[in-house]
């Protein structure tokens, strides 16, 4: 497995390569696509990608949490996290297997 990330540099030359549009017009598109999801999450929308997967904002509530070291107890205010639900699809790709089930 590679242990290797993805940027946007890369995603906008995959672009590139793959649509036909200009480097620049491929960046414009990536930063374009990636705002869109942000803002739509900032807003606490769900982002659903047929496909791929889904990614949903959740409220957690103030709690209490213990620094490891000291033993303390310190709350933990409330606050919003976004979680990544992968489509059975991408799971099935992830695991080699094609949408039906079989091997690739």
């Amino acid at each position: 497995m590679a242990d290797r990330t993805i940027t946007r540099a890369e995603l906008s030359e995959a672009v590139y390569q793959r649509v036909g549009l200009s480097r620049t017009e491929s960046a414009a598109l990536v930063e374009l696509v990636l705002k869109e999801l942000s803002d739509c999450l900032a807003k606490g929308e769900t982002v659903k990608l047929s496909s791929f997967g889904s990614f949903v904002v959740r409220s957690k509530g103030q709690r209490v949490g213990r620094n490891p070291k000291t033993g303390v107890e310190v709350p933990i205010e409330p606050r919003r996290v976004m979680v990544f639900k992968p489509s059975n699809i991408l799971k099935a790709r992830i695991n080699g297997l094609d949408g039906a089930g079989e091997e690739d």
